[in-house]
């Protein structure tokens, strides 16, 4: 009788999140070092929360990763767990969720753009973020056979969300009482 090895076990967020956290603490001291008072406090409160909103964002996406390789694992290839169909097949709440989550996000961008930002390039980084995002989320479901799929709506989400969230931020600079305030916090 032959056997087969079965791997499954389940990565939770903060084996991975952790180190990575720490990881980047550290480099952002030593890069904080080398500026020598060109930084601002306000600045360092943005690129903080920057960096734990990003943690925050992978503890979402990818988090629990139930791994499962071998003989119990899911035998649906990857390409049928990726959905390629545009808006027909829109789960509203996943797809309201996916908006919300990269707000944020765009509201981040015109204090990290040392250039000019505009719609356009916002909708550009929000779309980059979530190819990333979505694919390596098929990458972990290729090599690790987590229950994870991929989705065209999750695109158009969070490129629509990084949108909201720049325009957003850009009406609040043309509050005069507010401009003043909001440009502390720009790199």
């Amino acid at each position: 009788m032959e056997e087969s090895l079965s791997i499954m076990f389940t990565i939770q967020s903060w084996y991975v999140l952790g180190p990575v956290g720490i990881i980047g603490l550290i480099w952002f001291i030593s890069w904080a070092k080398r500026q020598k008072g060109k930084v601002n406090l306000a600045q360092y409160i943005l690129l903080i929360s920057f960096g734990i909103y990003l943690l925050c964002v992978i503890h979402l996406v990818f988090f629990p990763i139930d791994v499962n390789i071998g003989r119990y694992a899911n035998q649906t290839p990857w390409y049928m767990t990726v959905n390629f169909i545009p808006i027909l097949t829109i789960d509203l709440t996943t797809f309201l969720l996916n908006i919300l989550m990269l707000i944020p996000f765009g509201m981040y961008i015109p204090f990290l753009k040392k250039t000019k930002a505009s719609v356009k390039k916002a909708a550009k980084l929000g779309f980059m973020l979530s190819l990333s995002l979505e694919l390596l989320q098929l990458l972990i479901r290729v090599t690790l056979g987590s229950g994870r799929s991929s989705d065209i709506n999750d695109l158009l989400a969070n490129t629509i969300g990084a949108v909201i969230g720049f325009l957003i931020v850009k009406t609040l600079f043309k509050i005069s009482q507010l401009k003043n305030m909001l440009k502390q916090f720009q790199l």
